[in-house]
């Protein structure tokens, strides 16, 4: 690896005498493979809402650091995920979502296997000595859901519960597990995965970067608040240019690449995807309650407009920076206490991350 990490890099940071991590974690292809292990491979990901997965055979594939993944409803009603990857000759079980199979058909091959992940039947090996179908199994890697939102971790992590600790409690009545999946928009970003998640990490930016959403924010009450595995950020929303009503921007950022955006009556999840050291791409749901009233369509459709034009300033500052970044200009800087305390918490855990890697 021709990639070493310096150990003052590593060594953990105090927060009032933190440094932003340095360029080549964001611009070296090496640094990029070895996050896939020790970050994406030890990690929980989003991977799909549960109405994706509503009725027995329905099947939604994912890639995490590199390891196909099927995740399918069972017979028995219950939710699995496993690899996706025929034990024949590694040829994929399903190359898009869908609806309603019946078993699991190796793309390839035909070698079937029953929806909890039991080979069936493999065509024409009658004459194969000492094989046994009910042996061959596909392997299976952890699932779990939160209000709705189904999550997989193919290595060693905390569990779920324990990554999203108190979150429920802040939520208070908001129900978001009872809002509809209404579309995804999705942005391919000339940057590194973590070029964007510190863009999203902190509202220092709002005022020369975003001016709609400053006037929709109180970037003077605007807090950031810190847990185990994820952070949050905060601010009212009672200003009189506010169309989403009053209550409060809720910014949840999950490690190590998921937001959860939730404004009143409005879910906007994001996932992160790692696509090279300089490209990402971030998948866009967007969740509301069942309605037919015409004037929240519209409230939602002015939703859909601003959030876009957030996106496109995030993504030309992103793709500036990542120009910086990979200059070799750059020294890695100062954070602001105040107000990038949760860029500090993020690079806090990926040192940890490499630390636990590199020892």
């Amino acid at each position: 690896m021709s990639f070493l990490p310096e150990a003052e890099w590593l060594a953990p940071k105090v927060l009032e005498t933190a440094t932003a991590l340095p360029a080549p974690f964001y611009t070296d292809s090496d640094a990029f493979q070895v996050e896939q292990q020790c970050v994406f491979a030890r990690s929980w990901q989003l991977a799909a809402h549960v109405s994706d997965l509503a009725a027995k055979g329905d099947h939604v594939v994912t890639d995490i650091a590199g390891l196909p993944l099927i995740l399918v409803r069972g017979e028995d009603g219950q939710l699995r995920a496993f690899h996706n990857v025929c034990r024949h000759r590694a040829g994929p079980l399903a190359t898009c979502n869908g609806k309603g199979a019946r078993a699991l058909r190796c793309q390839y091959h035909g070698w079937t296997y029953t929806l909890e992940g039991q080979l069936r039947s493999a065509p024409e090996m009658a004459e194969a000595q000492a094989f046994e179908t009910d042996v061959i199994r596909l392997p299976q890697v952890r699932v779990a859901c939160w209000h709705g939102l189904v999550f997989v971790a193919i290595g060693e992590t905390p569990s779920l519960e324990e990554l999203l600790a108190g979150i429920d409690a802040r939520l208070g009545k908001t129900a978001i597990e009872g809002y509809r999946f209404d579309r995804r928009v999705s942005y391919a970003i000339e940057a590194n995965w973590k070029t964007y998640v510190d863009n999203f990490l902190e509202g220092y930016h709002l005022p020369h970067i975003h001016p709609g959403l400053s006037r929709l924010l109180d970037y003077r009450s605007y807090t950031t608040e810190i847990a185990a595995w994820y952070s949050l950020q905060s601010s009212p929303m009672d200003t009189a240019e506010n169309f989403y009503g009053s209550g409060e921007a809720l910014y949840y950022f999950i490690y190590p690449n998921t937001m959860l955006n939730i404004l009143p009556d409005r879910l906007q999840t994001n996932r992160v995807v790692a696509l090279s050291a300089n490209r990402c791409r971030v998948d866009f749901d967007f969740y509301y309650p069942e309605t037919s009233d015409k004037t929240e369509l519209q409230r939602r459709q002015r939703d859909l407009e601003f959030s876009d034009e957030i996106q496109i300033e995030d993504i030309q500052i992103c793709e500036a920076v990542q120009k910086g970044l990979a200059s070799g200009s750059y020294e890695a800087g100062r954070l602001n206490p105040k107000r990038e305390s949760g860029v500090h918490h993020f690079h806090e855990l990926l040192r940890k991350a490499w630390r636990e890697r590199s020892g």
